[in-house]
């Protein structure tokens, strides 16, 4: 196919302004999906994990278990910690959440209450130390194995303590009536609190939640697990589950190609000119 004289610059110009165009859409795309995406505590923050690995939880903080007693964090991790956030009365995320966690540590070959120890807090301030042994007494029960009930403490807090907690791990979610809209995941904890790693999502593999209990005790951080499948879906707060964020991939992808073959043009009509001029 021959490209009449100017025709190069003329096309150029065209996938330059579908670029800037390709700009609009995503944020665009964003603005669509955003709009039943419901505002974290902290005005401005989207309900989301931003990925605080490396850096520390405050031990200090007071939270009371599921037998009433109350601690501080730095009473509680001795070892390597397996950290969850979930609210008590969550059927549709929490749950599950929790359901994967008994399931992958049942099958991690290291010794509970040892090796490692796991922990998780309710971030709903209104719930009781009688509803965290509801659920602790349900899972504890699901391992097929021996497991210790004083490696997995279930506790409750104030709001404060709370914030103070999910600020430092960087989890934002919102209240939605009697329920949250809250992302997933579980966190590394090291002995002396820093974060090691953030596992995203409801489905962990046995060997990187060892590996990242190997990692928490030598206090050595790992890359976070999952990024992508996080990006690529989204919570529907009416349907209280993760779908598919087509519109986002979408727009994303073909962004991508339309940046490459503008690249390509641009090389290939770089190479033609030089091409002509040997010519002249």
């Amino acid at each position: 196919m021959s490209i009449p004289k100017g025709g190069n610059m003329k096309l150029i110009q065209f996938f330059k302004t579908m670029v800037l165009l390709s700009f609009l859409i995503v944020p665009g795309a964003g603005i669509l999906n955003s709009q039943h995406v419901p505002k974290a505590p902290k005005p401005g923050d989207e309900v989301k994990i931003i990925d605080q690995t490396g850096k520390y939880i405050p031990l200090d903080l007071s939270f009371t278990d599921s037998n009433g007693k109350k601690s501080q964090l730095k009473d509680i991790i001795k070892k390597p910690t397996v950290l969850t956030l979930v609210y008590y009365h969550c059927t549709t995320v929490c749950m599950p959440l929790l359901g994967a966690v008994t399931d992958v540590l049942d099958r991690v070959d290291l010794v509970p209450g040892k090796d490692y120890e796991v922990i998780t807090i309710s971030f709903n301030e209104r719930e009781t130390p009688e509803k965290a042994k509801n659920i602790k007494d349900n899972f504890i029960k699901r391992f097929s194995k021996p497991f210790p009930e004083e490696a997995w403490t279930y506790m409750v807090g104030d709001i404060d303590n709370i914030h103070k907690l999910t600020d430092s791990l960087g989890y934002y979610y919102k209240r939605d009536g009697e329920d949250f809209i809250h992302p997933t995941g579980i966190f590394m904890i090291s002995p002396n609190g820093k974060i090691t790693r953030l596992f995203y999502g409801v489905s962990y593999l046995p060997f990187d939640v060892k590996m990242g209990i190997i990692e928490a005790a030598k206090g050595k951080t790992g890359p976070a697990i999952s990024r992508a499948l996080l990006f690529c879906f989204k919570y529907d707060p009416e349907g209280k589950r993760y779908v598919f964020n087509i519109l986002k991939v979408t727009a994303t992808i073909t962004l991508m190609f339309l940046f490459i073959f503008v690249v390509w043009l641009l090389l290939y009509t770089r190479h033609k000119r030089k091409k002509a001029l040997k010519k002249e």
